[in-house]
């Protein structure tokens, strides 16, 4: 009976078309040399692309061509040589964000716009009403590509986002800085 169910079982998943493929255990930054322990193994219906457990010893020691995403399928042109990223015209910007001025559940990927908070602004002149930078400086747009945990309860959280690189000066010397989540559909009036 065992020998049987241990057939059906091995007949059922050569049926289903299932490999078993990597995908990434935890986020991985771009320039990163990967190690065993970003990844594990899931079994899918996987057509080509995703790279299969059997080939894990090609990938150890190659670096994310790009941020890697904990919980994805890894790719074969997602590791190389070097790291291909931030693109041409693009530059990521460290954000110093306070406490509340972000979403709690904020992940990379993400779609934001950086604005100045209460009191922040870029502009060291005094701004006359009729001056558009007395409402405070444009909002930013980007991708979070990365994150990290305030050292303390209540400290300043640091999310890395991917700007074009005309607007990462702007961004990056903005006052009281928030992060504003938003529609994957397209860009809202800000």
């Amino acid at each position: 009976m065992l020998v049987s169910a241990v057939g059906f079982t091995a007949i059922a998943a050569d049926l289903s078309g299932r490999t078993d493929v990597l995908v990434l255990a935890r986020d991985v930054p771009a320039g990163q040399a990967l190690t065993a322990r970003d990844l594990r193994s899931v079994k899918v219906a996987a057509e080509g692309g995703v790279v299969p457990v059997a080939d894990t010893a090609k990938v150890l020691g190659m670096q994310a061509r790009v941020p890697l995403v904990a919980g994805s399928l890894l790719s074969e042109r997602q590791v190389g040589e070097a790291a291909d990223f931030p693109p041409v015209g693009w530059s990521q910007v460290p954000v110093a964000v306070e406490a509340g001025g972000s979403p709690p559940d904020l992940t990379q990927g993400k779609r934001v716009a950086v604005v100045a908070g209460p009191g922040g602004s870029t502009s060291s002149s005094a701004a006359g009403a009729d001056d558009p930078e007395a409402a405070g400086p444009a909002p930013v747009l980007g991708t979070v590509t990365g994150m990290q945990a305030p050292e303390s309860t209540g400290g300043v959280r640091v999310v890395t986002v991917l700007v074009e690189t005309s607007a990462a000066r702007r961004a990056a010397a903005m006052e009281h800085p928030r992060i504003v989540v938003i529609s994957a559909k397209g860009r809202e009036a800000l």
